[in-house]
């Protein structure tokens, strides 16, 4: 009896033992958040990083719509829309002139500057001498150079050659400052392609223009198309050149801005409505094809 008794108490008493250890492991088993939670607080913090940058922007805009006793005394984010800022800067100057000789100057750059990188890139990429990447860092180098070290003999050869405060002389300048960066992408998106795909047209034929605008264009174009409009961007943006080589016939929206500080003071509302008109077109231009951008920009530029 005594053997029997012992025999069924022991499940039991494993049965106890057990208890505890399957208690402990649950406690320390850590809590793993699902793929659906992990997506949500991505995302959210995704729109926070968003916002942050945005943030000036927005200030900006805002501003633009506040009289200037508002825009200096009171920075809150509730008040009552007026125009009267955007109508007082219409006044002052005319918005169009400027906003012209924006585009003329960063799309005329950027078109000269792609007819002069396409074929350099080319022949960097296909036909490489033992100089080629000497020269493509001596390329890269010279964005290392302040602008203000060949402001002066840029200004007299300009001078010399009638360029000043001309959309001509903006847009060698432009071409010259944004070629290194042009002749670098191009490079890396041709050097990308298969040769195959060339020595297959050079067989069937082809001359060495026809090798170019039928199979290289083609198959690199969404290289091509990021690469001009972050040509377009920088020329866009671009403040010092346009400050210090015009005055009024070809000042583009970068001296549009500059204009409304005066010795007397910035004018708080006034000087965000003319930045909000001049950063319009641009922000509107880079988000309808961000798309190209992110495309051309994955095709090989960032591997």
């Amino acid at each position: 009896m005594t053997t029997l008794k012992t025999k069924q108490a022991l499940p039991a008493e494993g049965h106890l033992a057990t208890a505890p250890a399957s208690e402990a492991r649950a406690r320390h088993t850590p809590l793993v958040p699902s793929a659906g939670a992990r997506r949500v607080w991505l995302t959210l913090l995704g729109w926070g990083i968003a916002l942050l940058i945005f943030f000036p922007i927005l200030w900006m805009v805002l501003t633009g719509f506040k009289s200037e006793a508002e825009a200096i005394a009171d920075p809150s984010l509730i008040f009552t829309p007026t125009l009267e800022s955007y109508v007082a800067v219409q006044a002052r100057a005319d918005y169009f002139k400027f906003a012209l000789n924006s585009v003329v100057v960063a799309f005329g750059s950027t078109l000269l500057a792609l007819a002069i990188a396409i074929p350099s890139a080319y022949a960097m990429a296909f036909l490489p001498t033992k100089r080629t990447k000497g020269t493509l860092l001596w390329m890269l180098s010279t964005k290392m150079l302040p602008p203000v070290g060949v402001l002066v003999p840029i200004y007299l050869i300009f001078r010399d050659f009638g360029l000043l405060d001309t959309r001509t002389g903006l847009i060698i300048v432009y071409t010259l400052m944004n070629l290194p960066i042009v002749v670098w992408m191009l490079y890396t998106f041709f050097k990308d392609l298969p040769r195959d795909i060339l020595e297959a047209g050079r067989m069937d034929g082809a001359s060495t223009l026809q090798e170019v605008l039928y199979l290289l264009l083609p198959l690199t174009l969404p290289g091509i198309a990021s690469t001009g409009l972050l040509s377009v961007i920088l020329s866009w943006n671009e403040a010092f050149w346009s400050l210090n080589l015009t005055s009024s016939n070809a000042a583009p929206l970068t001296a549009y801005i500059a204009s409304f500080s005066s010795p007397e003071g910035l004018f708080w509302a006034k000087l965000s409505a003319a930045s909000t008109m001049a950063i319009a077109p641009i922000l509107v231009f880079g988000w309808l094809t961000q798309k190209q951008m992110v495309r051309g920009l994955t095709f090989g530029a960032v591997k």
